[in-house]
């Protein structure tokens, strides 16, 4: 068995996946702003599942890594600075354990199931924004520790990042509900938050030239209340040197990450892999 942590900024997903790369188990648990805490829940949290003998697993962080150290080292939506994830996280799963941050993990997994396309830009969009690129089924390196949320937009005649007003979080603030309670049929607040997606989105596509562009997270679940909108917006700024490229949804957004810890733990550690 397989072990996958998919560490949000709200919630913590704790995955058990076997040989086949299917979830036999998972169990939730609110994520706590202290580490310590967060150990000490994900250690409860091991003794509801029946599955506890791993040969490897993948934890997966949402924010910025010493991979080679096995640090977290600052993440967006919690307080954790250089904490030892790596060794912590080996000592309570008991099995070698990649670190990796969350989006490059989702982007691995969705462009697993697009091999057709050369070149993934996978984008998840819930309490921030994160994004990974995919060059023939591999991370990209030299972007691992790219944010592109953080990507510095001007918004409302200021200078601020485009995760601070097209993220999960900031369609919170802006419509005073979630998006889960935003009706299919409001299309001007859809198209409200299509056209805060397509500002970064651009001018990500200029720079990355992907082939492929997959929305997931909270937000990319209900890609088809706005994809018409945004791709509309996008076409705008369509150049003959910046073409758009197929947008989709991601086909499993809220597993993406854990079926990820499974695809890198299957590059890194193909020894830990066993077939069925």
């Amino acid at each position: 068995m397989y072990v996958g942590v998919d560490i949000g900024g709200t919630k913590t997903l704790l995955a058990v996946l076997n040989e086949r790369a299917e979830i036999v188990e998972q169990v939730k648990f609110p994520t706590p702003k202290n580490y310590d805490e967060f150990l000490a829940a994900l250690e409860q949290s091991l003794t509801q599942l029946k599955n506890r003998d791993f040969q490897a697993g993948a934890v997966a962080v949402p924010g910025r890594l010493e991979r080679d150290k096995g640090l977290v080292l600052e993440l967006g939506n919690l307080p954790w600075h250089h904490e030892p994830i790596q060794r912590d996280c080996e000592l309570l799963l008991g099995c070698p354990i990649i670190i990796e941050n969350d989006a490059k993990l989702a982007a691995l997994s969705e462009a697993m199931l697009h091999k057709d396309y050369s070149t993934v830009l996978y984008m998840t969009v819930s309490t921030g924004i994160g994004t990974g690129v995919v060059h023939n089924q591999k991370l990209d390196p030299s972007l691992q520790h790219s944010e592109g949320g953080h990507i510095l937009l001007p918004h409302r005649g200021k200078l601020v990042t485009w995760e601070s007003f097209a993220s999960g979080k900031a369609i919170y603030e802006h419509f005073g509900k979630k998006a889960v309670d935003i009706p299919a049929s409001d299309t001007k607040s859809w198209n409200y938050v299509a056209r805060n997606i397509a500002a970064g989105l651009i001018e990500l596509i200029a720079v990355l030239e992907p082939d492929l562009v997959v929305i997931g997270g909270s937000i990319g679940t209900y890609f088809d209340r706005y994809s018409d909108h945004l791709v509309s917006e996008l076409k705008k700024h369509e150049m003959p040197l910046v073409p758009i490229p197929r947008i989709v949804a991601a086909e499993r957004p809220e597993v993406a990450v854990v079926y990820g810890c499974y695809d890198i733990i299957k590059q890194v550690l193909p020894h830990a892999i066993t077939t069925a």
